[in-house]
């Protein structure tokens, strides 16, 4: 019975993280944290993100990362598409009139737009589509590297014109998540080797801090009230909003590429084109603050499933059109 469900859900290609989120939202939901359980979850989720960001530090090589700058077009264009093109579109969505898409959720589109690439699918699927692996190792550890500086200060920018956050907001990043990045960096050359030993079961941490942040968001959001704001028509307008924003950015990515090689273009569309859960859920709990951050959170939680889902069909796409054998001139 076990393997055959293990087989359902490989063949549906479910997201056994993004299951536990929305199992934490339900509990959230129905058992919200109030009073000083809200108080110690606070605690414990600073404290959880900051071990996050400590471990993130730890992990990455930034001689790797400096060595792929090498290939500067490619990852270049990588940059650009994920953090111009896409704040760019972030901001257009803004004109969206509030009657269809509440200005919280607007707002959460912008913030997702600021985010860093993941790392792992935007690997896995340029390997599943036959694409510059190497190149697309050293293109998302770079823009996670820059996320760390970049995503506060795009946010602090962008959305503190639109009402979202505050300036001070900024300074909070720095404290919970740039200084145990920093610390990490520095510590890299003593627990480097241990920590890449020991990554699936530190995991539990990365997991775990996420989960903390949802489970908190949602918990605020709740005890505020604040999701009887929220209707069929604007829940169907996020997510006709993050389809549309996913597909015009994959499309700019792989048009836009056309001067490189097809390994090339295809680290480029799934590199550029992808926003990180992982990275977004942490900064959403230090940078916003009250019972909008559950709604804030909200588009990029769906903009994360959608992204698998789209680019999982395209590499498997890309990868059988890669192994169909080139025509044979018929002979005279």
């Amino acid at each position: 019975m076990l393997r055959q469900l293990r087989r359902l859900r490989d063949k549906v290609r479910i997201d056994t993280f993004l299951v536990l989120i929305l199992l934490t939202v339900a509990i959230a939901a129905l058992l919200p944290a109030r009073g000083a359980v809200a108080t110690g979850v606070g605690h414990a989720t600073t404290v959880a993100i900051g071990l996050l960001f400590f471990l993130y530090g730890a992990r990455l090589s930034t001689r790797e990362a400096i060595e792929g700058l090498k290939h500067w077009r490619l990852h270049g264009t990588v940059v650009l598409a994920t953090f111009v093109v896409f704040p760019l579109l972030g901001l257009a969505i803004q004109l969206v009139p509030s009657a269809v898409l509440p200005t919280e959720l607007t707002l959460g589109v912008l913030f997702l737009c600021c985010l860093p690439s993941t790392v792992q699918s935007s690997i896995a699927f340029t390997s599943v589509a036959r694409g510059n692996v190497p190149a697309a190792i050293c293109a998302a550890s770079l823009s996670n590297l820059l996320g760390i500086v970049v995503t506060p200060l795009l946010t602090g920018l962008l959305l503190s014109s639109q009402g979202g956050i505050s300036g001070g907001a900024v300074v909070d990043v720095a404290l919970q998540l740039l200084a145990p990045f920093v610390l990490g960096q520095l510590v890299r050359r003593w627990i480097g080797g241990w920590v890449a030993r020991n990554r699936k079961y530190l995991q539990v941490v990365d997991r775990g801090s996420i989960l903390l942040v949802v489970y908190a968001a949602f918990s605020e959001g709740m005890v505020e009230g604040i999701w009887g704001r929220l209707s069929p028509v604007a829940l169907g307008a996020l997510l006709g909003t993050c389809v549309v924003l996913l597909g015009v950015v994959l499309a700019l990515t792989w048009f836009g590429s056309r001067r490189f090689g097809r390994a090339d273009r295809i680290t480029i569309l799934f590199c550029g084109s992808k926003k990180s859960l992982a990275s977004g859920l942490p900064m959403a709990g230090v940078l916003f603050a009250g019972p909008q951050v559950g709604l804030l959170v909200l588009p990029l939680m769906l903009f994360h499933q959608i992204q698998l889902m789209a680019c999982a069909a395209i590499a498997g796409r890309m990868a059988r059109r890669a192994e169909e054998p080139t025509a044979q001139p018929v002979p005279a």
